[in-house]
C-alpha cells in the first residue's frame, strides 16, 4: 500500500492518497499565522492503518517548508504534535497554552 499526501489549494485540504485513491483528508484555513487546521479525516476502508498519522505529517512537512505557523484546531492534529515535540516549534508560543500544547 502506497500513500502520498498533496495539497489541494482548491479544496483547501491536504489528502491522503493510497493507489491513486482519496483516503482522507485535513481541511485547514489560511490565516494570519499560516495555516488552521480544522478537521482530518480518514475514510473508513482506510482507518486502522496509520493513514491519519501520515497525513498529519505530510501537512506538518508542508507548513515548515512554506515557513508557515500552525494552529491546531483540529483536535487529531493537535494531540499528534502532543505526541511530536519535534513539530511543536510550528505552533507559535503565545498559542500554545490556548491547545493545551506546553510552552517549550
Amino acid at each position: 500500500m502506497e500513500s502520498t499526501v498533496a495539497d489541494n489549494a482548491a479544496e483547501q485540504r491536504f489528502e491522503i492518497r493510497v493507489d491513486g485513491e482519496v483516503a482522507g483528508f485535513a481541511a485547514y484555513d489560511r490565516t494570519g499565522y499560516g495555516l488552521a487546521l480544522t478537521h482530518t479525516e480518514i475514510g473508513k476502508a482506510y482507518e486502522g492503518k496509520g493513514l491519519g498519522s501520515a497525513l498529519v505529517r505530510g501537512a506538518l512537512d508542508a507548513a515548515r517548508a512554506e515557513g508557515l505557523a500552525v494552529l491546531p484546531y483540529c483536535p487529531f492534529v493537535r494531540g499528534w504534535i502532543g505526541k511530536h515535540p519535534e513539530f511543536l516549534d510550528l505552533v507559535p508560543v503565545d498559542e500554545r497554552a490556548r491547545f493545551d500544547l506546553p510552552a517549550a
